[in-house]
């Protein structure tokens, strides 16, 4: 028997609302792979969460289903794929055809279990980890680690954070100095807060083979070996949210990693990350604001039954009040959401790169910003029951244990926003001198 879906349980697309952005092609990939989704992962996500890991099988399942290239920024590397026999994703979706709204939506359908740690699993390491050896590994280097890396036969991660350089990126200091045969880059250092580093085989690394004090230019992307790996050791962080994502520390000491595993040029490591930010950021911002709409739905359908002071909650105007400012929010965040992956499908991506970059790390703070809106309303709503982790509210406790984690992460909320505003700055700065030598010639 049909159901009328709760509001803001989905999008507007998908409740039935004519749409200027989804295409056929949008519709049919999002309805193969909800039912997927659910049953492989949302179905037992609380459950795996709360043991904080996944099955292995759960990736493996994933990975032969081609939904893990999902997570790779649009377009695919298509003659990468199709080399290794890979041409259509889960559904008939051809790896050729595939953009960002059809990102948008394996990001918002994978974090529909409101909670974020089970999908970034599996995610993180495709999504963020493999994209610099596409984009700037040289031949030999993808010859090595693609083919292992795209069938899921192998995992990846991005290592950037350390204890001392969060945001601040410029100031990591894991040092990679060349052997004396000039074979080897030898590693001394340590990461932190790593997703997926436990079970990485093959990291996408931030390190510094500058010397000391030379900031920005002295940095250098090196893939580098981790499971098992001599002078590597790892342990799983205990976080408050995103608990089954597989937060790891990690610590190098004389670690030997061949000179062929540098990621495109030694000294240009700060751009490949800032370039890699764009889609990690976009990726968080569309499953961040998912898990704001599955609170606030959640506290919408609590309140219509939920009974005090002789009558439902919903008859209660504050109640109404506070779904109203947090909807709101939701659905502008939304449609910021969905005409960000519009454009990026319209535009070349170093044109892409230069006018979004900035604003993809305010899209990603005012997700953040939102998230917390809609988890405070959800918790408030839901009294105490939303506090207690079993029963009616254990998925809001666990949400709202999660907001943190799309506030930091990928770049902390203060300094996105300041960022975005700086960007905006130079941009304009650099468009008004471009319109003023031109104009005289």
């Amino acid at each position: 028997m049909a159901t009328i879906p709760i509001p803001f349980s989905d999008p507007s697309w998908l409740m039935g609302m004519p749409s200027a952005y989804f295409t056929d092609s949008h519709r049919k990939w999002q309805a193969a792979i909800r039912p997927f989704i659910q049953k492989n992962l949302h179905d037992q996500a609380i459950e795996w969460d709360k043991e904080e890991t996944l099955p292995e099988h759960v990736f493996e399942t994933f990975a032969k289903a081609n939904l893990l290239i999902a997570a790779l920024p649009a377009p695919l590397p298509v003659e990468w794929l199709k080399r290794l026999g890979i041409h259509e994703l889960y559904g008939g979706l051809k790896v050729e055809d595939f953009d960002y709204l059809h990102s948008l939506i394996f990001a918002d359908e994978m974090a529909r279990a409101g909670i974020a740690g089970p999908s970034a699993s599996m995610t993180a390491g495709m999504s963020f980890g493999v994209p610099p050896m596409i984009k700037f590994g040289n031949k030999q280097l993808q010859e090595r680690f693609l083919p292992e890396l795209l069938t899921g036969k192998t995992r990846s991660c991005i290592a950037i954070t350390e204890p001392e350089a969060g945001s601040d990126v410029a100031n990591i200091t894991t040092t990679a100095v060349k052997s004396k045969c000039g074979k080897y880059y030898i590693l001394n250092g340590t990461k932190k807060w790593i997703t997926n580093g436990i079970w990485t085989d093959y990291s996408s690394m931030a390190v510094r083979t500058g010397p000391p004090g030379s900031g920005a230019a002295g940095l250098s992307l090196l893939v580098v070996p981790l499971k098992n790996h001599p002078g590597v050791s790892m342990r799983r962080l205990k976080v408050s949210g995103q608990v089954s994502a597989g937060t790891t520390f990690i610590e190098l000491d004389d670690v030997k990693v061949p000179v062929e595993n540098l990621i495109g040029v030694e000294g240009m490591g700060m751009k490949y990350v800032m370039t890699n930010f764009n889609h990690e950021r976009l990726s968080i911002a569309v499953g961040t604001t998912r898990q704001a709409r599955v609170a606030l739905a959640a506290a919408f359908e609590y309140v219509m039954k939920r009974e005090a002071f002789g009558k439902p909650l919903m008859e209660q105007p504050v109640v109404r009040h506070r779904l109203a400012k947090a909807g709101a929010l939701l659905e502008t965040q939304w449609a910021w959401v969905e005409q960000f992956a519009y454009q990026m499908t319209r535009m070349k991506k170093d044109d892409a790169d230069r006018e979004l970059g900035g604003m993809t790390g305010l899209l990603k703070a005012h997700a953040g910003i939102v998230f917390r809106e809609c988890a405070d309303t959800a918790m408030l709503l839901f009294g105490g029951n939303g506090y207690t982790r079993s029963g009616q509210g254990e998925l809001i406790e666990m949400i709202y244990r999660e907001v943190p984690g799309a506030r930091i992460p990928g770049g902390s909320e203060d300094v996105l926003l300041d960022l975005a505003v700086r960007q905006l700055v130079k941009l304009y700065k650099a468009k008004t001198a471009l319109l003023e030598r031109t104009s005289k010639m």
